[in-house]
């Protein structure tokens, strides 16, 4: 499928126990796996913005991360890339053209770091078009279920040429409206929804047109962390009957849908609806926009579509998502800490076994 372009809280793994051990870690390989033997602790670089940080950062996650011998330091984004660390890892979320190049410089001349994720990895997510084209190449079908995503339109121009634009492209109402770039404001993330070809006027390009799929109110919202998965439910937009379509007009504005605090995790759901996607499906999914997306730390928004058990549609990703007010991020992620100090640590473990190999040769 080609896009068009016109102008419970829940884990997948089970439940782990908090880890308490205080004892201090000054040495990164036997951290990890004593064939790899760590000289000391894993330093983190971060470049983070200030609500990212509060966010993700939180004292929870700093101190587990301290236990098993992690250390985050803030980057000086004044200061020369180069002239600071040691890092083993930097972590970021900027993709600004003077930070792009930093670090691009400092990828080359530091080989054995490892960024995650690459500056134009990241670019690829913040366009609505490309954001779902390796989703919709992928074509993924197997005996747990089909992965698609809901039929699309680009507009980036000229509301006036929207309605013949959707006729041509044989799009059916309702329709979700999108904006086109996804830079992780608020205002990205505003959707509004046109039921009649009156409303499509009223639309504001650029932005992204997606048939809407009913899905029984409920998306499955899906973190990436390396290998890891984990997946919580949420309120989404109702379905939209045949009677309320013919007797619905305009556009219908949400700021977003899938908020921290409409978890549906809790909720007395129809068994149909509440149905987590299968995991193998998940795990295919997620190795597959690994290897596409270039990207270890991301999240998809999915649906099932209503009346079937296996038929499935991404409608978003987000790279290393942020909280935005009182929307999901990483830190409402079930057992974040956990997860993303494993992770942390499994980055390292692959980088000294690159090391160990290349010792041999």
């Amino acid at each position: 499928m080609k896009l068009t372009d016109d102008n419970e809280e829940v884990t997948m793994n089970g439940t782990r126990e908090v880890e308490t051990a205080e004892e201090e870690i000054s040495s990164p390989c036997s951290l990890v796996i004593e064939e790899f033997p760590v000289k000391r602790s894993i330093i983190v670089g971060y470049a983070l913005t200030s609500k990212k940080i509060k966010s993700f950062l939180q004292p929870k996650l700093e101190g587990l991360a301290r236990n098993k011998g992690i250390l985050f330091v803030a980057i000086d984004q004044n200061r020369p890339l180069s002239e600071q660390g040691p890092f083993d890892i930097v972590l970021h979320k900027q993709i600004g053209k003077e930070w792009r190049r930093i670090l691009e410089e400092f990828r080359l001349a530091h080989p054995d770091v490892t960024v995650l994720d690459p500056p134009d990895a990241i670019l690829h997510l913040r366009n609505r078009q490309s954001m779902l084209q390796c989703v919709a190449d992928m074509n993924l079908s197997d005996s747990y279920g089909r992965v698609g995503v809901p039929k699309q339109l680009v507009i980036k121009r000229d509301a006036s040429s929207i309605p013949e634009a959707v006729n041509k492209a044989g799009l059916r109402l309702p329709l979700v409206a999108k904006p086109l770039v996804a830079d992780g404001s608020a205002k990205s993330h505003e959707l509004s929804l046109a039921y009649d070809q009156h409303a499509l006027l009223k639309l504001e390009p650029p932005l992204v047109l997606q048939e809407f799929v009913n899905h029984g109110g409920v998306l499955f919202k899906v973190y990436i962390v390396g290998e890891a998965i984990r997946v919580v439910r949420r309120f989404s937009l109702p379905d939209v009957s045949r009677r309320e379509l013919s007797e619905a007009a305009g556009v219908f504005r949400f700021p977003r849908v899938s908020c921290a605090a409409a978890s549906a995790d809790e909720a007395d759901l129809d068994p149909n609806i509440a149905e987590l996607p299968p995991r193998p499906l998940l795990e295919r999914l997620a190795k597959e926009l690994r290897r596409g997306l270039g990207l270890r730390l991301f999240n998809l928004d999915i649906i099932r579509e209503h009346g079937t058990r296996d038929r499935f549609y991404v409608i978003d990703i987000n790279y290393f998502p942020g909280k935005i007010k009182n929307f999901a991020g990483y830190g409402k992620m079930p057992e974040y800490e956990h997860v993303f100090t494993d992770f942390l640590l499994s980055v390292v473990q692959s980088q000294c076994k690159k090391r160990a190999l290349a010792d041999q040769y």
